[in-house]
């Protein structure tokens, strides 16, 4: 798309995209907007209330397509959080319109990447990390996909924020690896059981957010920390909105197999 073309427009759809305050989720929400056509309804989760509610008035002022956007603001951690956010999808998604069904699982953490595996020994810690990567993406994926149903001529396409660690593992990374495997099996298994359902495992490479920030200081392993101070300062983060801009690129062409692992270097 060239700079100042108009992006392309979709049929009045439903979208739900988790994590969506800051970073790449934001970066998404920006460039889904413009994209939804007249009468389109967008939900926005994330654990902040107050930039959520920013986003979503900056979205509802920018849009010019009478887009209905909603906000939900919940620890997804927890199960009062998710039950919060499932009940909301179950209320909003019924009476959506006719188009088709958007679900983003970008919600994530990195967990305490100063420990290493030896160093993980509290159950409660490690319930809670899964519970928020894995438990939520499980639940709000199942319960919109539910809450939508089955529509003649209306198509369902479910993406999980992926990323290299889901196939690779990374030192003092024990936590954030394993929770991505888990989470590009979930969804692959997803696609076998559903095949009208369209999956999207996407890998949106080193993105220059809070997360790499987090990376390069916090990770215990000094020769991991120094190969993520090495991609800032060889300038190989990637700008949220270029790969976010890839994504939406990779469904508009819609030409993936259901399930893949795709990298944003692979397009």
């Amino acid at each position: 798309m060239g700079p100042g073309a108009e992006p392309q427009r979709w049929p009045a759809a439903s979208c739900v995209l988790t994590g969506a305050s800051r970073g790449f989720g934001r970066s998404l929400a920006r460039l889904l907007a413009p994209r939804l056509g007249r009468g389109s309804l967008l939900v926005l989760l994330a654990r902040s209330e107050a930039p959520l509610a920013q986003l979503a008035t900056e979205l509802r002022g920018s849009a010019a397509s009478g887009l209905r956007v909603e906000c939900v603001a919940a620890e997804l951690s927890t199960q009062q959080g998710l039950r919060k956010a499932v009940e909301a999808l179950r209320e909003l998604l019924p009476s959506a319109p006719p188009g088709p069904l958007l679900v983003v699982n970008n919600a994530g953490s990195l967990g305490d990447i100063s420990k290493s595996f030896l160093d993980l020994t509290d159950p409660a810690e490690i319930n809670t990390y899964f519970a928020f990567n894995v438990t939520s993406a499980l639940c709000l994926t199942t319960a919109a996909l539910q809450a939508f149903g089955k529509r003649p001529g209306s198509s369902r396409t479910v993406v999980n924020i992926s990323s290299l660690c889901a196939l690779k593992p990374f030192k003092n990374w024990a936590l954030y690896c394993s929770g991505k495997a888990a989470r590009d099996m979930m969804f692959q298994v997803l696609a076998l059981e559903e095949p009208d359902v369209r999956v999207l495992n996407y890998a949106p490479g080193p993105l220059d957010t809070d997360m790499q920030l987090l990376a390069r200081t916090k990770t215990g392993d000094p020769e991991m920390r120094r190969h993520f101070q090495s991609l800032q300062e060889s300038g190989q983060l990637i700008d949220c909105s270029v790969s976010a801009q890839k994504l939406l690129k990779l469904l508009e062409e819609d030409a993936f197999s259901s399930g893949a692992h795709v990298d944003f270097y692979d397009i």
